[in-house]
């Protein structure tokens, strides 16, 4: 899983198919204020690819929702498979990236593999370290996992590394893609804060993947 050092657009579109299935999860909830229907309110961003993901940069839609009802109006952002909140760098990169920069003997060498600056490499460790943690996401999350669950410490490489062990057990030996679609599919909650129960929606988003 490590020795990746690009994904390809095909992993992308599929991503970006699942962040629209969870989009319509959320609208079919209707507005967590005031119980107002939930109404397109896409936007574009300028993801970064860096070295690792720039057939990604091409999809750019971020799914949004706005409350059709008048005195409340209020946006609620699904969770997402692509954007880990507001960094520029896609999701994928922030993982993969902050992998590199806890296994290469050096930030240089990190930056040399992924693209991105080493001061933003040391902003993502901080985050992994202690910020993510304390988050509600990773408290959940950590349930998934039979004990022990990984280690916080060395998150996100201890995540990926579990979750590659665990897809190991079906048989195949699991492809990069496959390890960072579950790893999406644990972050995605983190995404926004504008969505309760995030986790929710992605679940139903996925078990609509499962049987299309």
């Amino acid at each position: 899983m490590l020795h990746v050092r690009r994904l390809v657009g095909e992993f992308f579109v599929k991503l970006e198919k699942i962040d629209e299935w969870i989009a319509a999860e959320v609208a079919a909830g209707r507005c967590s204020h005031c119980n107002g229907p939930l109404h397109k309110g896409n936007y574009h961003r300028k993801p970064r690819g860096g070295l690792i993901a720039v057939a990604g940069e091409s999809l750019t839609v971020r799914h949004s929702l706005c409350c059709g009802r008048r005195g409340c109006r209020k946006r609620s952002l699904p969770p997402s498979l692509r954007f880990l909140g507001r960094r520029v760098y896609l999701e994928a990169v922030v993982v993969l990236a902050s992998v590199f920069a806890q296994v290469m003997a050096t930030l240089r060498k990190a930056t040399t593999a992924s693209g991105v600056p080493a001061r933003t490499l040391r902003r993502w460790g901080w985050w992994w370290r202690e910020v993510f943690p304390a988050l509600s996401t990773w408290t959940e999350l950590r349930t998934w996992f039979a004990p022990p669950p990984p280690d916080e410490t060395r998150l996100p490489q201890s995540l990926l590394a579990r979750i590659e062990s665990e897809l190991h057990t079906g048989g195949e030996e699991p492809t990069a893609a496959d390890v960072m679609l579950i790893g999406a599919r644990c972050l995605a909650p983190a995404t926004t804060r504008s969505v309760v129960d995030g986790s929710r929606f992605v679940r139903a988003a996925f078990a609509q993947t499962a049987a299309s």
